[in-house]
């Protein structure tokens, strides 16, 4: 008979012999993530002060209630501009701050202030409104948010409804809320601790109106933080995740600002009330939505790895149901089924963290491109941008959910971390553009491009597939070029097929807006397909990359999670696939006895893998994530914390439960 094991202890040693086993080295896996040895170190430094600084504790943060988790914020907000006072440069606290992002998932009331009311300044503000506002605001002398959403209007931005009136006599604008719908909605940080904002109204001078253009609009006092007149400000109550964010609402009654309050690098007021725009302007006035879109891409792949950790690690750990007798229970990552949730997504969060870098380079390189006045790489951009922060973030919530099941029933516990990353990162699949609508973004680009393509004009590198008429021509399904030209084959099919069907639409006479809406479910999947074939062809470029390093262990096991990424996607859609004429039922079934071997391949490097995100438990705050494993003692302990444990008797017992055991409740007069 085998000896009985105690799973209450065995957790490190689990954990450890799967590390031993590991195929690479880690830590060479973590400078690759994090882009350098010298940037990992750099991380590490900023991750440590979050870590033990005890003014950002977060060990309870799983037990407070909404108004105590939003001064817990507060105090944790204060201590990081604190520390922000010891970086050297612009350069040096604006890396630091991303690194402090990332730590902490966003969750500050300050957030806004540097993701989006600084980046707006930087971007849209002439040269002489960076140098008054942007120190003022570097240096915390007011906190500003990012106010545009209103309570009836969200990613349509044409129809948002605040005014900024012109009065050339004294030289302001006259922002007003005209209406209940015209109100600002959800902005982070505005309800009660921002004094400042960056608002987007639509601009009336001379009569006329000139759409939606930015303004800074002072909210508070900076001697007593008291809402200013004509501003009506306030939070908007609990939400599904949050908790330490006051996002508020802002109702403008006739306040005035100076002119000088616009942001006016692209579009300009002159004393006169004379408008004027630079060419492109109208595009670059949504700049600060691309940046932001950009790095909820790597926000994507960090919420991911958070989960990732916390799933693999416990599924290592936790042993569920003895195949046969005599045998001990099974871990749960030796279940096929387990390692095909948790693996597929594993490859998804090192694709999304490819992604990116992939991304924000390709910001870097657009905006370089329109300081010189050529905005010809704003439109890929654009529509790039859009695509992916659906895509991303799609599979992110979709993921962690998946990874909160995956750990049973403990997941359901707040002290898995699951439930919280789940309820704080879900929103992402509506903020900053509905997923939905900017899935219908992306494909009025794809049809612009397609024909395009008709006719023989350049197409961007992301969408020489459409020019691609080849089959394929060998079935190798680990080969990354023939992965490429089925995801190429897949995308240029649904993309064909969908303005195809859109064109005879157009030319049976519907107009087109209504054609547009009777191809929308089909314009969506084609932007899927592209988004899959981009995030396909930037995992494969990055990994190549990789192959001359000299650190074989690393681009091995990088070149099986692409290879998974890939591959899994085929057996996902397959129906895509079948139906473009790609791939046949019989090589579906050859597809998936290979992402079977890659599973079971993988198996003895996930924990290596999800250990390379190298998360500290203090920012994980997960017990079953534990690095040492130790979960089942630190869940106990964890639990004997409740507020509802500090006393053996509850308060309600003497009121509520002592009648009804006593049979002493009213009869009730219903």
């Amino acid at each position: 008979m085998s000896q009985a094991i105690d799973p209450s202890r065995e957790g490190p040693h689990l954990l450890s012999r799967e590390r031993s086993g590991a195929s690479f080295r880690v830590e060479r896996m973590i400078n690759m993530l994090d882009g350098s040895p010298e940037a990992t170190e750099r991380r590490r430094r900023v991750w440590h002060i979050v870590c033990n600084d005890p003014d950002m504790d977060r060990s309870d943060v799983y037990f407070l209630s909404r108004e105590e988790a939003h001064t817990r914020a507060l105090k944790l907000a204060s201590a990081v501009v604190r520390h922000s006072k010891l970086w050297r440069d612009d350069k040096e606290r604006l890396m630091n701050m991303h690194y402090i992002n990332r730590a902490i998932c966003l969750e500050l009331p300050t957030g806004l202030h540097t993701t989006m009311f600084q980046p707006a300044i930087q971007s849209l503000g002439t040269d002489e409104q960076i140098a008054k506002w942007m120190p003022l605001a570097r240096n915390y002398r007011l906190l500003g948010t990012y106010a545009q959403t209103e309570l009836g209007h969200g990613t349509y931005l044409r129809g948002l409804e605040t005014t900024a009136t012109y009065d050339p006599k004294s030289q302001e604008f006259v922002l007003h809320s005209p209406t209940l719908t015209s109100i600002k909605w959800w902005p982070g940080g505005l309800g009660k601790s921002s004094t400042h904002a960056v608002v987007m109204a639509r601009l009336i001078a001379r009569g006329r109106d000139h759409g939606i253009h930015p303004f800074i609009v002072q909210l508070r006092s900076l001697e007593d933080h008291v809402p200013l007149e004509g501003i009506t400000v306030g939070d908007i109550g609990p939400k599904m995740g949050y908790a330490t964010s006051d996002n508020g609402f802002l109702q403008l009654t006739n306040v005035r600002i100076p002119r000088d309050q616009m942001l006016m690098r692209y579009s300009q007021v002159a004393p006169d009330g004379t408008y004027s725009r630079l060419a492109g302007g109208e595009k670059l006035m949504y700049g600060t939505m691309l940046t932001v879109r950009c790095y909820l891409i790597r926000y994507s792949a960090i919420g991911l790895s958070m989960a990732l950790t916390t799933a693999v690690r416990y599924s290592v750990v936790r042993r569920q149901t003895s195949p046969a007798k005599g045998l001990p229970e099974m871990q749960l990552l030796d279940y096929q089924v387990q390692q095909y949730r948790l693996l597929s997504l594993l490859s998804a969060a090192y694709c999304f963290a490819m992604l990116s870098n992939y991304m924000l380079d390709s910001y870097q390189k657009a905006v370089d491109k329109m300081g010189k006045g050529d905005f010809s790489a704003l439109p890929e951009l654009h529509a790039t941008s859009a695509g992916l922060k659906a895509f991303c973030t799609t599979i992110t919530s979709d993921g962690i959910e998946t990874c909160r099941k995956c750990c049973g029933g403990h997941g359901y516990s707040k002290a898995s971390g699951l439930p919280t990353l789940y309820a704080d990162f879900t929103p992402s699949q509506t903020y900053e553009g509905d997923n939905t609508v900017l899935y219908l973004q992306t494909a009025r680009f794809l049809i612009k491009c397609c024909m395009q393509a008709q006719v023989g004009e350049e197409l961007p590198d992301n969408l020489t597939y459409l020019k691609d008429s080849g089959g394929l021509l060998q079935r190798d399904w680990l080969k990354s070029d023939v992965q490429l030209k089925l995801y190429g084959q897949r995308a240029k099919h649904t993309t064909l097929q969908t303005a195809l069907r859109l064109q005879s639409l157009i030319d049976a006479g519907q107009p087109q807006h209504e054609a547009w809406n009777a191809c929308s479910v089909q314009l969506i999947a084609s932007s899927r397909a592209h988004c899959y074939y981009v995030a396909v062809k930037t995992f494969i470029d990055s990994v190549a990359k990789l192959q001359d390093t000299g650190d074989f262990g690393v681009f091995r096991v990088l070149k099986l999670l692409c290879d998974l990424f890939a591959l899994h996607g085929v057996l996902e859609f397959a129906g895509d696939f079948l139906e473009c004429g790609t791939v046949t039922s019989t090589d579906l079934a050859a597809i998936r006895l290979q992402v079977f071997n890659l599973l079971s391949t993988l198996r003895c490097d996930a924990v290596a893998l999800v250990d390379a995100f190298d998360i500290p438990d203090k920012i994980l705050c997960s017990v079953l994530g534990r690095y040492d494993g130790d979960v089942y003692k630190h869940f106990y302990e964890w639990a004997k914390k409740s507020p509802l444990n500090k006393k053996e008797v509850i308060d309600g017992y003497h009121t509520y439960l002592k009648p009804i055991f006593r049979g002493e409740v009213a009869q009730s007069k219903l």
